[in-house]
């Protein structure tokens, strides 16, 4: 297999890496969504989109530009996006199987960078099992449908102007029959209410969502009434692809980071942790050439569970590593009692508790091993209720 990027990749890569020193030298840390609004400007939103329905006033490229431009973002250190569920899930998933109405409604605003988009999916038991959800949507007589229900682990809620959710739209439906794919204004005081959820980080990057019969517009139903499980499957089955590569040019800059440490702290020296070190490096490449081969085949139905269950024990082994290799300094942070500001945690030791859930969310092991298991090697299913 040729892996290499050609001579109009290279270009890409180029002009990439100017665009992101120059604006980010200018401005290191912007702010959230001004860095969203400059990323439309620049034309780097919705490369990846299908432009058989229109381009929407941003530029394509082949899936190997996506990937020079996933890799040069992460190499960069550039801020991490809050547009990322809007360009990489919502704007596919509209153009497969929205409307030329919704499609000219929203995929303007998310290649501008100007609407942010959360995801309502999981909800208090129903997180991997998500055929098991409970929220409502009831059309009222001017055929808004009235939405209720509690969503959790929605990530970027507290910044989002629309959610994209499941509901379930047919009374007494079971499992994935009856569901239905909406789009929810977030602005809707009284009816919508987003709590944080602390992580044991410190950081509350998830919230719950509750609804309380906020109101979605029937011309804002995807994919026709009912039909909810289909469009959400083929949502989640493009989280991973490019986004992969580009996390794990993320992963190499933390594996170097944890092999500088390694040195200067002397601990690679040990025989075992030089060991550790070697397999976190060999694992890391063959997750890259796995994700290379894999990319744009969709006949494959258990590549995307491979992916997950390769990179969470991996990124959660390296947290692990980083403890050992740091010593007896790994349980100490930054504090200064005297200026009033008490024990707090670095870099490192907030991206080791983040990665106790990397076998948990986006679909743990457990129900990773499970598709792999029924979908891809035939073998009988788990008893369901």
């Amino acid at each position: 297999m040729d892996f290499a990027f050609g001579p109009q990749d290279e270009a890409l890569r180029e002009e990439a890496r100017d665009w992101l020193t120059r604006h980010l030298a200018t401005d290191p840390a912007p702010d959230g969504r001004a860095w969203e609004r400059r990323l439309g400007a620049g034309g780097w939103i919705g490369l990846g989109w299908d432009p058989a329905h229109g381009t929407y006033g941003n530029r394509t490229t082949t899936l190997t530009g996506q990937v020079v431009w996933a890799e040069e973002y992460a190499r960069a250190r550039a801020p991490a996006r809050l547009g990322h569920m809007g360009e990489q899930l919502l704007a596919p998933t509209l153009l497969a199987h929205g409307d030329a109405a919704q499609r000219t409604r929203f995929l303007p605003a998310i290649a501008r960078g100007e609407e942010l988009w959360c995801q309502g999916y999981s909800e208090p038991g129903a997180g991997s099992d998500l055929a098991s959800l409970r929220t409502r949507a009831v059309p009222d007589r001017r055929g808004v449908y009235r939405v209720t229900g509690q969503k959790i682990w929605t990530s970027l809620a507290h910044e989002a102007d629309w959610c994209f959710l499941l509901a379930r739209t047919t009374e007494d439906s079971h499992r994935h029959h009856g569901l239905s794919f909406l789009l929810v204004p977030m602005d809707q005081p009284g009816r919508i209410e987003v709590r944080p959820i602390r992580q044991m980080s410190g950081a509350a990057d998830f919230n719950e969502v509750f609804l309380d019969g906020a109101e979605a517009r029937a011309e804002h139903l995807v994919g026709g009434e009912g039909n909810g499980w289909k469009v959400a499957m083929d949502l989640l089955g493009r989280e991973r692809g490019v986004s992969t590569l580009a996390q794990q040019t993320g992963f190499a800059a933390e594996l170097s980071e944890v092999l500088r440490l390694a040195l200067e702290t002397g601990a690679a020296e040990d025989p075992v942790t030089r060991d550790r070190l070697v397999r976190q490096w060999a694992e890391l490449r063959t997750m890259r050439w796995n994700a290379l081969r894999t990319l744009g085949v969709t006949e494959d139905r258990g590549a995307p569970s491979v992916a997950k269950l390769l990179w969470g024990g991996w990124h959660q082994r390296l947290g692990e590593l980083v403890m050992r290799v740091r010593g007896p300094a790994a349980t100490l942070g930054p504090h200064d009692w005297s200026a009033g500001r008490p024990y707090e945690l670095d870099s490192l030791q907030s991206r080791f508790l983040f990665s106790r859930a990397d076998t948990i969310y986006g679909g743990s092991d457990e129900i990773q091993r499970t598709i792999i298991a029924e979908r891809v090697l035939g073998l009988p299913k788990e008893p369901r209720p």
